[in-house]
């Protein structure tokens, strides 16, 4: 299921003026609701669903309704009321109990696709901005406006979305974020799993190994790319590319400690390193620095104490932990059972 902003605007461009579109988005919420403000769905002509703004149970009702902006080309709101006994979502039993808000606008090219193209052209390039949809009055016809930021990731951007005055109207804010790029050196068995949780959360990729046997296209086949260029260029990679992450998963200490040697001055966001504490020590005496001289945030051994030790645990552990150091968050539990 594509979910992720990124991968849902890959679909939706090349199909774009071959099929009928309308973007659902949640603007307003009441109480408690499974996604959060701003989370965006494209419905296509051929039901086509691209994204979520529920846990399921809401998209094929608003699909319905689509159906009839598509016939329209008119925009609408619907309002799914958890705690009205006459609503649908309460007498399906559905819902997190709250009120959910969606504007629902066509998108062709007459309203310049609601500019979900410049979205896409810049998160292509790795650009944050903020995105913009009238609310209030309701355009009928539909508006968007995207603005770039002028850097790759601005972390001044209110990455919460809001609703906004403007212009004498209501407009709801969302801030656009470029999906991570995470750098796997080494490509092993258990890089794959890595990879592919990786990719299922919608990141770039990009894997290193100089070891012809690894890291094969057929085990990585969606990998935004595979490389073999000499370790010193890595930090100019990852420059050129944008990475915001790396994990060093060689199983050999001497590719891991040129890895690490290249990418000592890199402004990356994370550096990993997979193993015991006492072979993180060795990875630093062969690279020549210790962990002071390091520009980025060191982490290793790497990942969160989850438990399990298959690829797939590990590869969990490793996400998860690099998904909330770039999201800034403690990664603790969201319950407070008992307390």
């Amino acid at each position: 299921m594509v979910t992720d902003l990124k991968s849902m605007l890959n679909t939706w461009y090349p199909l774009r003026d071959e099929q009928q579109w309308v973007l659902a988005t949640l603007y307003r919420i009441e109480g408690s609701s499974y996604r959060k403000l701003g989370a965006m769905m494209l419905i296509s002509s051929l039901g086509q669903r691209l994204g979520m703004l529920s846990g399921g149970c809401l998209e094929a009702d608003i699909q319905r309704h689509a159906k009839q902006v598509m016939t329209s080309l008119n925009s609408k709101t619907i309002t799914y009321d958890a705690t009205d006994e006459d609503d649908l979502t309460f007498q399906l039993g559905i819902g997190c109990g709250g009120i959910v808000h969606i504007v629902l606008q066509p998108v062709h090219s007459n309203n310049g696709y609601l500019q979900l193209t410049d979205m896409f052209n810049a998160l292509k390039n790795k650009l944050a901005g903020h995105y913009l949809q009238q609310i209030s009055p309701l355009a009928v016809t539909g508006a968007g406006l995207f603005s770039p930021s002028s850097s790759s990731n601005d972390l001044s951007l209110n990455r919460k979305a809001q609703l906004i005055d403007m212009d004498n109207s209501q407009w709801l804010q969302v801030a656009i974020n470029p999906s991570p790029h995470l750098l796997i050196v080494g490509g092993g068995a258990d890089a794959i799993a890595v990879y592919a949780f990786a990719k299922q959360l919608g990141w770039m990729v990009s894997i290193w190994d100089s070891r012809a046997a690894n890291a094969k296209r057929q085990y990585f086949q969606n990998a935004d790319a595979i490389l073999r260029i000499p370790p010193a260029e890595l930090k100019q990679y990852c420059e050129d590319n944008k990475v915001d992450a790396a994990i060093l998963m060689a199983h050999s200490v001497e590719l891991d400690s040129q890895a690490l040697a290249a990418l000592t001055l890199s402004p990356l966001k994370y550096i990993g390193l997979l193993g015991p504490k006492h072979r993180r020590a060795q990875v630093f005496d062969h690279a020549g620095c210790n962990v002071q001289d390091v520009k980025a945030p060191v982490f290793g051994p790497v990942g969160l104490n989850l438990g399990g030790d298959s690829p797939e645990s590990i590869a969990l552990s490793l996400i998860s932990e690099i998904h909330a150091v770039l999201s800034n968050k403690d990664a603790t539990s969201l319950s407070n059972w008992g307390n």
